[in-house]
């Protein structure tokens, strides 16, 4: 390093009189007068949390100090004004900055200007931040575009201008990245447009990007959460999940149960079983909830002695059963004509103090009343009531069609007229079926009643109803007009309940 002699120095103060380098313009010294200005500023807005004028004092408070704004300070502007919901002084903000001032903006303006439009429902001011990007000196990323495709995919109003912007990207040189297409994927699926959303997840791929469990999980639930309105298959949903494999997608357990639970749905137990199978191979325990739902699907099949299989399988791996794996293999006894054993898997269920609920006494219930064993059913509602079990809908319609069955119109009118009189069914088949059946049995009379306390209770009877009780009027009895005008004024009087 060469050191310039003293009287070099002196030399140059006596010729210039002044130093070689300004003390009042270098580097800190302007850095310094800018944090002031900036203090300066949040002093002013402090004393003011809702000023009118915040530019005004933004360039007021630099000028002071004989500085230009930084971006710091533009960026504390913003976020007041976003935070006081003065909206409408933002894009004058951003003309300035446009054309005044000559600093690289930093991206990170944008997207908390971008979320504060969205989210306050001024979507094209979004998106006319986005496409500003590039005139205020910054080079645009997907971090921007993510922000601005969040706020379009929130809500339908939104997705139309998707298209349009994902081209904007394209002239804006921005490359979708891995979160981009799930923002894009999400929105598909929440809309129900599922195949597109395949589509989207194969583009995806092709391109080079990893497989985005999140993505895949996405699809999973909306493709078998919709599988009935897009017309989709259970085994499609097989092809998928098995095309996601090869791609690196490793299925969590949630995931297997989504699968198994449209499976089940679409009445493929066998092929839910081998799915149950396929996580068993991966290493995966599955819990109680998809032997329950194979359980459930495989007696829908019919297959009894898989079901018998899948239990003992789920006993022996140390799961406990739940109420409704116990409902699940009891509906597979019951259905087999086992009802003694349902009766006594009731019985071990309260030992294990596993809890029968009332959807299990009802299938016993059903199976007793499909046999005619109508005093083990009473036996059993009896029973019922002792545990503290409040008979529901279900339980009446089994029993008045049990009653019915077997010919106790008597009963059954008794039943009817109890569940009427707790509002418990606004229309029930088997009231017709019990009117019907008092008209052919010459009782006519009793029907009558029967539909005037449904027309009191604005329950509807049905068109066979209807036609058998006109028949029985023409021939055997006239009906009072006060009953012909309640029921020719029912539906009028029903017009609210309709709608």
């Amino acid at each position: 390093m060469v050191v310039k002699p003293f009287f070099l120095t002196n030399k140059f103060l006596r010729k210039h009189r002044k130093f070689p380098i300004s003390p009042y313009k270098t580097k800190w010294h302007q850095t310094f007068n800018q944090t002031q200005a900036l203090q300066a500023l949040k002093r002013q807005q402090n004393d003011n949390p809702k000023p009118s004028y915040l530019l005004s004092l933004l360039i007021n408070s630099f000028g002071s100090y004989d500085c230009d704004p930084t971006p710091e300070a533009y960026h504390f502007l913003l976020k007041t004004l976003i935070n006081t919901s003065q909206f409408s002084h933002i894009h004058s903000v951003l003309d300035r900055i446009e054309f005044v001032e000559k600093f690289e903006t930093p991206e990170y303006f944008f997207p908390h200007i971008i979320r504060s439009y969205g989210f306050s429902g001024r979507v094209e001011d979004a998106i006319d931040v986005f496409c500003r990007i590039p005139r205020l000196r910054c080079v645009p990323s997907s971090y921007s575009l993510n922000s601005l495709l969040y706020v379009l995919c929130r809500r339908n109003e939104g997705l139309r201008f998707v298209p349009e912007v994902l081209i904007k990207s394209r002239v804006m040189n921005i490359r979708l990245e891995k979160s981009s297409f799930r923002i894009l994927i999400n929105a598909l699926c929440r809309i129900g447009k599922v195949g597109y959303a395949v589509e989207i997840f194969s583009f995806m791929i092709s391109d080079g990007y990893d497989v985005d469990p999140r993505v895949c999980s996405s699809i999973l639930s909306s493709l078998c959460g919709r599988n009935n309105e897009l017309g989709f298959a259970g085994f499609e949903v097989l092809g998928l999940l098995e095309g996601m494999k090869r791609t690196g997608f490793c299925p969590r357990i949630g995931d297997y149960s989504k699968v198994i639970r449209i499976l089940v749905k679409e009445r493929r137990g066998l092929e839910a079983l081998g799915v149950l199978g396929q996580m068993k191979a991966d290493g995966m325990k599955p819990d109680v909830v998809c032997y329950t739902m194979v359980l459930d699907g495989i007696v829908a099949e019919g297959d009894y002695g898989k079901a018998d299989e899948v239990f003992d399988e789920l006993l022996l791996l140390g799961l406990v059963p739940n109420v409704y794996t116990y409902n699940a293999y009891i509906n597979g006894l019951c259905k087999r004509n086992d009802v003694d054993g349902g009766v006594d898997m009731i019985r071990r269920m309260e030992e294990l103090r596993c809890k029968p609920n009332l959807i299990t006494y009802n299938l016993i219930l059903r199976a007793l009343c499909k046999n005619g064993e109508l005093g083990r059913a009473k036996e059993l509602v009896a029973e019922m009531s002792l545990k503290g079990f409040e008979e529901n809908l279900q339980t009446c319609r089994i029993m008045l069609d049990g009653l019915f069955a077997k010919g106790e119109i008597n009963e059954a009118c008794v039943l009817m007229e109890e569940m009427l009189d707790k509002f418990l069914c606004r229309h029930c088949p088997t009231y017709d079926e019990i009117i019907c059946g008092l008209c052919r049995r010459g009782l006519a009379c009793k029907a009558l009643e029967l539909v005037r306390k449904m027309v009191g209770k604005n329950v509807a009877p049905g068109a066979r109803a209807w036609e058998v009780l006109l028949l029985s009027s023409g021939s055997e009895l006239a009906l009072p007009e006060a009953i012909w005008t309640s029921l020719v004024n029912f539906p009028s009087r029903n017009s609210k309940l309709s709608h």
